[in-house]
Formats: structure tokens, C-alpha cells, sequence
């Protein structure tokens, strides 16, 4: 023999009490969704962060070494300018500009330029006729990625 289970009558008190139910936890469910993507963007927006710090670090490393280059190359004598090996330089610094704006990096524009701390480090200033500050000379040259500053713009400012 099969016993029978005593159904529940539904009545209009226990519909409402369930409907009460699916409501709540509907409410629960769409908070823990909005916060499971809450924490995947944050997570993301923290490994782009992560990206870019590391970059510049690696970049603040080599950069020196450009520096480097280009102040060989600006002392070449006029006689040995079209030298196969000065070109092979030429060809090294091209290359290495090169990958740096592939990987994001780009070089602060300096001369005639109004002058941004932000941006530039003034080490020198000279007097002039203007009102306004502008780069006269860049001493070194400075890199950004984005608008994060790898390294500020050493300048002469003339105002």
C-alpha cells in the first residue's frame, strides 16, 4: 500500500509568502551578479594598471641607452657622416624608437612648445620678450605612456 502524503491546501497566505521568497532571493541573486562583475572589471582594470607599471619600469631601465645613441650620433664628425657603421647606429635608433611606439611609449614634445611641469623639468630659463613660457631647448628627452610620465623632459625654458 502507498501512504498519501497530506498535500497543503494552497491558500493565498502561502502563494504571497513564496512569491515573497522568489523575490528576495531574485534580489540576492542579481546583487551577487553585479558584484561578481564588479570584481571581474576591477580585476581587469587593476591588470592593465599592472601592465603599464611594469612597462614603464622596464622603459625608465632603457632608456638611458637611446640617450646614449642619440648624444653619439649628434658628435659625429661631418667627415664620417655617410660611414656605413654611423648609418648602422642610425638604423639601431630608428629601430629602437620604433618599438617603443609599438609598445605604447611616445616621446614629450619639447621645443617651441609651452612649457608643462607636468611634463617638462626646467633646468634652466632665460629671459626673453613674451609672457608666457615656452622650450627653447631640450637637454633630454622625456617619455610618457598614456598620460602616465616615464620620465619628464629635461628643458630650457625662455619666456
Amino acid at each position: 500500500m502507498t501512504e498519501k502524503k497530506p498535500q497543503m491546501p494552497k491558500t493565498d497566505a502561502n502563494v504571497a509568502e513564496l512569491m515573497t521568497q522568489v523575490a528576495q532571493l531574485t534580489e540576492a541573486l542579481q546583487r551577487e551578479r553585479a558584484d561578481a562583475m564588479n570584481l571581474r572589471r576591477r580585476h581587469d582594470d587593476e591588470m592593465a594598471n599592472l601592465r603599464v607599471r611594469v612597462k614603464a619600469t622596464v622603459m625608465k631601465d632603457l632608456l638611458p641607452i637611446v640617450d646614449n645613441f642619440e648624444r653619439a650620433l649628434k658628435h659625429v664628425p661631418a667627415d664620417l657622416t655617410d660611414n656605413e657603421y654611423v648609418k648602422g647606429v642610425q638604423g639601431v635608433v630608428k629601430q629602437f624608437e620604433k618599438t617603443l611606439a609599438d609598445l605604447g611609449v611616445e616621446r614629450i614634445k619639447t621645443v617651441g612648445e609651452p612649457f608643462n611641469p607636468e611634463l617638462h623639468e626646467a633646468v634652466s630659463a632665460e629671459e626673453g620678450d613674451g609672457d608666457t613660457e615656452i622650450v627653447s631647448e631640450e637637454l633630454q628627452a622625456g617619455y610618457k605612456i598614456g598620460n602616465d610620465v616615464i620620465r619628464h623632459a629635461m628643458v630650457r625654458v625662455k619666456s
